[in-house]
């Protein structure tokens, strides 16, 4: 399996696949044993938005990549509510059905894009975490998915020249190296699971006594905005 430190400099194209592939076959059957109330849950990183249009933002971003549908405004604020408008006539059975299918289909997508799309799936797999934390699930930005989602994270932040950093993670045979590798400037340093590293990047709440982070503020490590 590809490890965090592989991906450091190189691009890896199948791996946005590979980590869509494995949340969907994590995620579909849970969310298609849950009740319909489950679904008009709050999602607390989205505020505003139920489980239900979390769900449908996921499955019409992947519907886009898929059919290559990209309008001027597309994923703005505007945009990402009018695709949840859009679906509102939708079962619930319908918009997992779109998700399925856009978990499977973009990944081929997504690795014929020279990495431009390569945090739309990133993205994907930290909203099935925002999903989990809403329904009360175990294992949020966690579970078979997270050594491929650290690898993209790996990815990503080498690619953007975000900022640089050693991750001796708790859960992990090997470090994480993320951000430039340019050597500009020292790489900050990161003490604690896949998990919390996750979150930090993707703007979670952290419990901040089970990690240690010196050299960067942890607000310039998310890359969500």
């Amino acid at each position: 399996m590809t490890t965090p430190a592989d991906v450091y400099e190189v691009r890896d194209p199948e791996l946005p696949g590979r980590l869509l592939s494995v949340e969907r076959d994590a995620l579909l059957p849970l969310l298609r044993a849950r009740d319909d109330g489950d679904f008009a849950l709050p999602v607390t990183a989205c505020p505003g938005w139920t489980v239900r249009d979390l769900l449908a933002h996921c499955a019409a971003v992947l519907s886009r990549v898929v059919e290559s549908r990209y309008e001027k405004d597309v994923f703005s604020p505007e945009s990402n509510q009018r695709d949840i408008d859009e679906r509102s006539g939708r079962t619930h059975a319908e918009i997992l059905d779109e998700l399925d299918r856009g978990m499977t289909g973009a990944g081929p997508v997504i690795a014929k894009s020279s990495g431009r799309l390569d945090a739309v799936a990133l993205g994907e797999w930290v909203h099935a975490g925002d999903v989990r934390v809403a329904l009360g699930e175990p294992g949020a930005y966690a579970g078979s998915g997270l050594p491929f989602a650290l690898a993209l994270l790996a990815q990503v932040t080498g690619a953007r020249g975000h900022v640089p950093l050693h991750a001796d993670l708790d859960d992990a045979d090997e470090p994480v190296r993320l951000g430039d590798a340019s050597g500009a400037r020292p790489p900050a340093r990161f003490i604690g699971d896949g998990s919390t590293l996750v979150r930090l990047y993707a703007g979670r709440p952290v419990d901040e006594a089970s990690y240690e982070l010196a050299g960067v503020d942890a607000a310039e490590l998310n890359i969500f905005g």
